[in-house]
């Protein structure tokens, strides 16, 4: 089991999101972590790694780890702001340290 937590920014571009079953698929990735199954996941550097929705524009959640056991989704996106996305997550993800 995992213990998730999300920043301000996750929690924003989440709240945002108008297409309901994009909530629901991104809701269902983020049980399945809690659970330990983190499916399609590729690292993205810096310690975050990216985990990848197959629905709709290719939704993204940007995450990292901090122990064995706890998770923070740091911010999210989808493949057109992709770049973007990857360098604001590694920004939070070093804002985290301090």
């Amino acid at each position: 089991m995992y213990e998730v937590y999300k920043t301000d920014e996750f929690a924003r571009w989440f709240k945002k999101l108008r297409d309901r079953q994009a909530k629901s698929r991104i809701l269902a990735r983020i049980d399945r972590l809690e659970q330990g199954h983190f499916g399609d996941v590729e690292s993205v550097g810096d310690g975050v790694s990216e985990l990848r929705v197959f629905y709709g524009p290719g939704y993204r959640i940007y995450f990292t780890r901090r122990s064995s056991v706890v998770v923070i989704l740091l911010s999210g996106g989808d493949k057109s702001s992709q770049s973007k996305d990857i360098a604001k997550a590694k920004e939070l993800a070093q804002q985290l340290e301090v």
